[in-house]
């Protein structure tokens, strides 16, 4: 089985879409596969994670570069 990436770009959203976005995608991935979600919503750089790992679900990297940020997840 091949594990995807899934791209979800939040820039343009503030709370709660970017949250409701990426849980709505954290649903529907398949274990194994990556969600990698960009935006740049300070309280949702913070919440994002949070939600993914109280679902039990691994955060792998959060980078941050000229006011947009990224966070990898996996499902």
């Amino acid at each position: 089985m091949v594990n995807k990436e899934i791209k979800i770009d939040v820039t343009d959203k503030t709370c709660p879409g970017p949250l409701v976005e990426v849980r709505k995608t954290l649903n529907k991935a398949s274990p194994g596969d990556i969600v990698v979600v960009t935006g740049k919503h300070s309280v949702s750089k913070k919440e994002i994670p949070m939600v993914a790992e109280g679902m039990g679900l691994e955060v792998i990297d959060t980078i941050e570069k000229d006011g947009k940020w990224k966070i990898k997840i996996q499902r």
